[in-house]
């Protein structure tokens, strides 16, 4: 059969042509990548043979080796893992399939040189090679069949497949070397990588060829590098901070420090070992919708799978790591996980050990909990929502920005500096914490000095409605329903002058019930506000519907039909508000009065976010009182 040529997808060929012109000053992570799926493919193969063991019977060990060729000037690594079928090259070679490819080239253009953190987190390891050589070939059998095929590149737009011989199940990657790169020809030179990136992997890794100067004697050619044992096994004192952060990076696919590490091994009515890490860095698909967890399971030191859904929680997702259980069984299948007791054991003590260390480092390490939130904490507050075991810790752990700075609080403290009268945590949602600091209806609260919660996460709104109070203080919207503010201390301390000038009663309630027939079927009601100070009006939702940003989250996910009718408030006090109280009071309600009253709630639904009903009519409208005012 004839070499058939491919294109690289669109993101592939994007990458290629960022590794090709050298972004990456450390070049010498290619070698990790590459060692890194050569093991991978060696515990893939591991596992199926537990259902299969005719995959392995003819080669029960596994190992990766890696040959240098100075004459040829190629280096190959290969193994004799699970290989891969032809499909498998167009797919796994051809293409960059994980969710968020565009967010991560995006991201990877935009890095400064040297900048190592982003490569690796999307399955992107194997075109790591080109930071070194000029072509790649890859020869692979897949464990059970008889074909082999061979993939080309030489970097560019486009790959080959052909048929091709092989000795043995496995891949065998040949890089070959540019002429720049010939350091990576050098056995020392490759012993080191390995030594300081590699020496976690369970597998033997040898290294061969390249005899002259400083490279391996005769008896070492065959002598593993690293030290093959999965470092989930050793005891703590035997692993350096390197030792650890390196196999973070290996499991984890990204290059920054690990923030936190938890290693243990637990006896008991379960046995099993874990390694868990938390990113320093947030991962480009922490929010994609699927929210699987990274941690990979092992039984007895045999790789099981990483989509164990019971082994985490969803919103434990950014952990990353190993857990390793000496009493599920061996033929475990993915779908017998789903309802294993064992596991759901493990997955509570895993939970509950996390936010052990979370709850210390939150007394111990303020500043370090402060940056781990501001990655995560969108991600865990899922957990107050979702979780009836462990939601009231997450609760208490969770950090909130509030009106009282930019720091963020803890529920606790925001309950001690409670104002005298206080009842509720009143709290308001936003898209972000500018646009609800701006939000009229905090004007009353900041004139009183209460503190409000700044909630801009979308769970912040599901949350709510299953932990509805902390410490027996409920949680109110300044949002919704009618805001009595005249209980609690502190603030407007003389308003006489205000009040001098403020519509008396008959007239306010002229002017509302004025509002109500000239609104009509728009609104739900129109009453006098008792949290506004500056603005004219604003809107809220009645005690008992939903909040305003819950509901147009819904609308935009079509799970709502038809928005509720919302209230308007008014400000007694604005002068637009009074002058609008003397016109009634002297003319009715005829002429001007209607269209000054659309108006208002046109403003009212454009300081919300809200579309209002007819642009064109609000820009007439607009138009026309700015030229009656000029």
């Amino acid at each position: 059969m004839t070499a058939e040529n491919f294109q690289f997808q669109a993101e592939v060929s994007r990458l290629l042509h960022i590794v090709t012109n050298a972004l990456y000053s450390d070049k010498q992570i290619f070698l990790r990548e590459l060692i890194s799926n050569a093991s991978d493919a060696c515990e893939k193969l591991r596992y199926l043979a537990i259902a299969d063991p005719a995959l392995t019977e003819s080669d029960p060990e596994f190992r990766i080796a890696i040959t240098i060729n100075k004459d040829a000037g190629t280096l190959s690594i290969s193994d004799n893992g699970v290989g891969m079928t032809r499909d498998e090259l167009i797919e796994n070679l051809g293409t960059i399939a994980r969710s968020g490819s565009t967010a991560f080239m995006e991201q990877l253009e935009e890095a400064k040189s040297g900048d190592l953190s982003v490569i690796g987190q999307f399955g992107v390891g194997f075109y790591s090679a080109f930071m070194v050589a000029d072509a790649v070939s890859v020869t692979t059998r897949r464990a059970g069949e008889e074909q082999a095929f061979t993939w080309k590149s030489g970097g560019t737009g486009d790959y080959t497949i052909e048929d091709a011989t092989k000795d043995g199940r496995g891949t065998e990657i040949t890089l070959h070397i540019r002429d720049d790169q010939k350091e990576f020809l050098e056995p020392y030179r490759l012993r080191s990588i390995i030594e300081t990136y590699s020496d976690h992997i369970a597998f033997p890794i040898t290294i061969s060829g390249g005899k002259d100067g400083e490279d391996l004697e005769d008896d070492e050619a065959d002598k593993p590098v690293n030290r093959a044992s999965a470092l989930w096994t050793r005891s703590k004192s035997d692993i350096t901070e390197e030792q650890y952060t390196e196999f973070y990076r290996h499991v984890g696919g990204g290059f920054d420090e690990p923030w936190l590490t938890l290693h243990s091994h637990v006896e008991g009515k379960v046995e099993y070992r874990l390694l868990l890490f938390i990113p320093t860095e947030r991962p480009f698909d922490l929010f994609n919708p699927d929210r699987k967890h990274q941690l990979k399971l092992y039984v007895k030191r045999v790789f099981i799978t990483d989509e164990a859904e019971g082994l985490a929680p969803s919103y434990l997702r950014f952990l990353r790591g190993v857990v390793d259980s000496e009493d599920l069984p061996l033929n475990v299948s993915r779908e017998m996980l789903q309802n294993e007791p064992l596991l759901r054991h493990m997955r509570s003590q895993i939970v509950k050990r996390v936010l052990t260390e979370l709850e210390r480092k939150s007394k111990n390490d303020a500043e370090g909990f402060r940056k781990f939130w501001d990655a995560f904490g969108a991600v865990l507050k899922e957990g107050i929502y979702e979780d009836h075991e462990f939601g009231e810790r997450i609760l208490k752990l969770a950090r909130f920005h509030t009106t009282n700075g930019d720091e963020t609080t803890d529920l606790a403290g925001y309950v001690e500096r409670m104002k005298e009268g206080q009842e509720a945590i009143y709290y308001i949602t936003a898209e972000d914490a500018d646009a609800a600091r701006k939000s009229p209806q905090l004007e009353g609260f900041r004139a009183k000095g209460v503190e409000v919660l700044l909630l801009t996460d979308p769970v912040d709104d599901f949350w709510l409605n299953v932990r509805p109070a902390f410490e027996e203080k409920s949680f109110r919207s300044v949002t919704r329903g009618g805001a009595d503010l005249s209980k609690i201390a502190g603030g407007d301390e003389d308003k006489s002058e205000d009040d001098a000038d403020k519509p008396g009663e008959t007239e306010m309630g002229t002017l509302i019930a004025a509002l109500k027939t000239a609104l009509g079927d728009a609104v739900k009601d129109v009453r006098q506000s008792d949290r506004l100070q500056e603005s004219p009006v604003c809107l809220v939702a009645d005690e008992f519907d939903m909040d305003l940003r819950l509901e147009r989250m819904l609308k935009a996910h079509k799970q709502v039909d038809e928005a509720s009718k919302r209230i308007i408030e008014i400000n007694p006090r604005h002068a637009l508000i009074r002058r609008l109280a003397e016109k009634v009071k002297a003319d009715g309600v005829e002429g001007e009065f209607e269209e000054a009253a659309k108006l208002l709630l046109d403003q009212a639904l454009i300081i919300e976010g809200e579309p209002i009903a007819d642009p064109a009519a609000f820009s007439r409208r607009m138009a026309d009182f700015i030229a009656r005012g000029l």
